[in-house]
C-alpha cells in the first residue's frame, strides 16, 4: 500500500506530473497578478507568462516558474511594454469612436460595423502577439506580421482563443453576482490557465519556426540528443532541416500563400 501510495504521488506519476504542471500556472499566475499592479507593466507580465508556458512545454515540464518568469519579463520589457501602450491606446480609440457612432445614430451609426471589425482585429494581433514575441526575437512590426500569419493560418484556433481571452473577462464585469469568486479565480490561476491553453495550441504551429531543445528546453540537440551550438541546423533523413529556425524568405513565401 505504501509503495502504491508513494508512486501515486511521484513526480513521475501522472498525477505527479498533472500538481507540477498546475503547480508552475498558479507560481506563473501569482507573477503575472503582481507585475501587473502598475498596469504600464501588463504587457512585459503576458508576454513573461507565455515565456514560462512555453518553456514548460517545451521541456519535462520541471522547472522555477518564478525564476522563468522574471527572465521572460525582463528580456521582453521595453518591446512588450509598448506593444502594450499602442494597443492600449488603439483600444481607446475605438470605443471613444464606437460611443460616438452610436450617439449619432443615423449615416454616421453605419460607421460602427467597421469599427467593431478594426476592434476585433487588435485584440486578436494583440492575443497572439504576447505569444509570439514569447518565442521568436524580432522587430515590432516583424512580430505583429509574424502574429497575424500564425493566426490566419489556422483561423479555428483564433476563434478559440479570442473567446478564452475575452468571454471570461465579460462575464466577470458583468456578473456582479459572482464577481468575488471570479476575481479570486483569476488571482489563483484563471491568466496562467488561459495562457497555458494558448500555448499548447500556438506551439505545434511555432516548433517549425524554432530550433531543437533539451529536456529543460534550454539547448538545441542533434537526433542522437547531443548539444549543438545555437546557430545548427540539423537535418532530418531527407536532408532538409528538422526543428531548426527557418530564414525569413521561408516565412515571408509561407505569409504570401495565405494572402499577406
Amino acid at each position: 500500500m505504501r509503495e502504491l501510495l508513494s508512486g501515486f504521488l511521484s513526480n513521475e506519476s501522472s498525477f505527479g506530473r498533472l500538481m507540477t504542471r498546475w503547480g508552475i500556472i498558479i507560481g506563473a499566475n501569482l507573477m503575472f497578478v503582481l507585475f501587473s499592479l502598475p498596469v504600464v507593466t501588463t504587457g512585459a507580465a503576458f508576454v513573461a507568462l507565455y515565456h514560462v508556458m512555453l518553456k514548460t512545454l517545451r521541456g519535462d515540464g520541471v522547472l522555477n516558474p518564478f525564476r522563468q518568469f522574471w527572465a521572460g519579463f525582463r528580456s521582453n520589457f521595453k518591446q512588450a511594454t509598448l506593444a502594450w501602450l499602442a494597443f492600449l491606446a488603439l483600444i481607446a480609440f475605438a470605443v471613444v469612436d464606437l460611443r460616438v457612432c452610436e450617439q449619432a445614430g443615423g449615416f454616421i451609426a453605419l460607421f460602427r460595423y467597421p469599427l467593431f471589425g478594426v476592434l476585433t482585429l487588435v485584440v486578436l494581433a494583440g492575443v497572439y502577439l504576447a505569444p509570439t514575441m514569447a518565442a521568436f526575437s524580432d522587430t515590432l512590426p516583424h512580430l505583429v506580421r509574424n502574429g497575424l500569419f500564425f493566426a490566419l493560418k489556422k483561423p479555428w484556433k483564433a476563434v478559440i482563443l479570442l473567446f478564452f481571452n475575452v468571454f471570461p473577462l465579460y462575464l466577470t464585469y458583468t456578473d456582479l453576482t459572482y464577481q468575488p469568486l471570479y476575481a479570486f479565480l483569476w488571482t489563483l490561476f484563471g491568466f496562467g490557465a488561459i495562457a497555458m491553453l494558448g500555448a499548447r495550441l500556438l506551439l505545434p504551429e511555432f516548433v517549425p519556426f524554432l530550433p531543437l531543445v533539451d529536456a529543460c528546453g534550454d539547448f538545441i540537440l542533434d537526433r542522437e540528443g547531443n548539444r549543438l551550438p545555437a546557430n545548427a541546423v540539423v537535418e532530418d533523413e531527407d536532408g532538409a532541416s528538422a526543428g531548426s529556425e527557418k530564414s525569413e524568405a521561408e516565412i515571408l513565401e509561407e505569409m504570401k500563400k495565405l494572402g499577406m
